[in-house]
């Protein structure tokens, strides 16, 4: 007996971007950051050997070579590849808005006889389509009107679809929120981490050599500031597909009202 996995697509499709992006990432840092910020620190010290009141330039390659900055960067591309698939969808699902579904001329009537066979031509769309919210919205205002005969049913069952789908699209974007919220946290952790290896080396301060904790000191700040900048560039992001996401569901019960509502007639 074959068995059905609720395994969603779109859950399958996030496991494989992490472990993709965990990959890249890191083999970015093995290969190019983390050996030029090496070479950089190295640079540095010997100069500070040499001079003591020699000023250093901060680098990129420093400023993000940090295990806190790896993840944070790996959880921000992650989230990034979410958003892109849910604005993709959302997009593809918003080009039906352009389509009519129901060709219905200028002050033409729809009875209740009438929609069955409109609901026919809606559920000959291709299933990718026909599972997009505003050929259900049509649908089960469709059904509700002819079981009712009710033209306010009809518009109340295009409504709680829509309602429903807005609260639903709400409750997906928690994931992002949430890496949204531990990117910072992420950031802090590497404060602690920098400030605690800073304490440990502060004898070789008192002697005279600041060098190992100024660096320490450095992978607390670094860390923190790449974590804060990479929240904001998320949370921008967010409402960007947040409003995309709203406006889609509002344009889809504008076209239900537009496109059918106002059609139907009772006699």
């Amino acid at each position: 007996m074959k068995k059905n996995f609720p395994v969603s697509i779109e859950f399958i499709y996030q496991i494989f971007a992490l472990i993709v992006i965990v990959i890249i990432v890191h083999a970015a840092y093995v290969a190019i950051i983390r050996p030029n910020a090496d070479a950089i620190l190295a640079r540095q010290a010997a100069l500070i050997e040499e001079d003591k009141s020699q000023v250093t330039d901060r680098s990129v390659f420093v400023l993000i070579r940090d295990y806190e900055q790896e993840a944070c960067f790996i959880l921000m591309f992650w989230a990034m590849a979410i958003m892109a698939y849910k604005g993709v969808m959302t997009i593809r699902h918003r080009a039906l808005l352009s389509q009519d579904l129901i060709p219905l001329a200028e002050g033409m009537r729809v009875l209740p006889e009438d929609t069955r066979d409109l609901s026919r031509q809606i559920q000959a769309l291709p299933p990718y389509q026909r599972n997009a919210l505003l050929p259900r919205a049509l649908l089960a205002a469709l059904h509700r009107f002819s079981t009712t005969r009710n033209i306010q049913d009809a518009a109340g069952a295009t409504n709680a679809y829509c309602t429903a789908e807005a609260e639903r699209l709400e409750s997906e974007l928690s994931m992002i929120r949430y890496i949204a919220w531990a990117i910072p946290s992420v950031g802090f952790i590497g404060t602690v981490r920098g400030i605690g290896q800073a304490l440990g080396q502060a004898h070789k301060a008192i002697e005279g050599d600041i060098f190992d904790v100024t660096t320490s000191l450095g992978v607390a700040f670094n860390s923190t500031l790449i974590a804060l900048l990479i929240s904001i560039v998320l949370m921008f992001l967010l409402h960007q597909l947040q409003s995309l996401q709203e406006h889609y569901v509002l344009d889809t019960e504008a076209y239900c009202e537009e496109k059918l509502t106002r059609h139907l007639h009772t006699q």
